[in-house]
């Protein structure tokens, strides 16, 4: 079941993949694509989640959503 979280999440156009991708820059490593904005945002919901398991389960501390990212701080 997917849970609803406040993560910020970066969208973009991947020529490369032909793809959206949808990176959670909070999350190393955690991203997903679509092909489909929409799809790659509830892929990536289901990554998010996934994500955080694996950090539990590794005893590893889970990032508290900070919303938006500040570039050049």
């Amino acid at each position: 079941m997917k849970t609803e979280h406040r993560y910020e999440i970066v969208l973009s156009w991947s020529d490369e993949d032909r793809a959206f991708i949808a990176e959670v820059p909070e999350l190393p490593g955690c991203a997903a694509d679509g092909q489909s904005q929409q799809e790659a945002l509830e892929n990536v919901a289901v990554i998010i989640d996934e994500w955080i398991e694996m950090a539990k389960a590794m005893g590893r501390a889970i990032p508290e959503p900070k919303g938006r990212l500040v570039v050049g701080a």
